[in-house]
């Protein structure tokens, strides 16, 4: 069965090949395996801040995110939780001294000690998690 007669722009001759069209020469081959390939430089991001890169990320530090600072967590029944009242005592899952989590929009991303600033709470961070990857 001849396949030129029935498929369109089907030519039994082959196609020349872009490397045969071009002779290569041992001068053009030692140029090339000579040179040196060059690549982009980029930057660290662990050791970057912001202020390397002037205006890479300024349309996004006005965007407001959600942080907190979470003590520790306790789980109850409903029932004890509607009998709870001023001055009761919730017992949490941590203990005195340790680091508490920081999250930014639901996400840990560090964790540290809480610290008292005039009448003010705040958190020293001591610990940045990294996502695993």
């Amino acid at each position: 069965m001849d396949i030129s007669s029935e498929t369109p722009g089907f030519s039994p001759e082959p196609e020349a090949d872009a490397t045969q069209s071009q002779p290569q020469t041992d001068e053009h081959m030692a140029m090339v395996a000579n040179e040196a390939p060059s690549f982009e430089e980029f930057g660290n991001p662990a050791t970057d801040t912001p202020g390397d890169a002037p205006g890479a990320l300024a349309a996004v530090h006005d965007v407001p995110v959600k942080v907190q600072a979470v003590l520790g967590r306790a789980k109850m029944p409903v029932g004890d939780l509607l009998r709870l009242h001023s001055g009761m005592v919730v017992e949490l899952d941590r203990r005195v001294g340790e680091p508490v989590d920081v999250f930014v929009n639901n996400r840990l991303v560090a964790r540290g000690e809480v610290v008292m600033i005039d009448q003010a709470l705040g958190v020293t961070l001591t610990e940045i998690v990294r996502p695993d990857r």
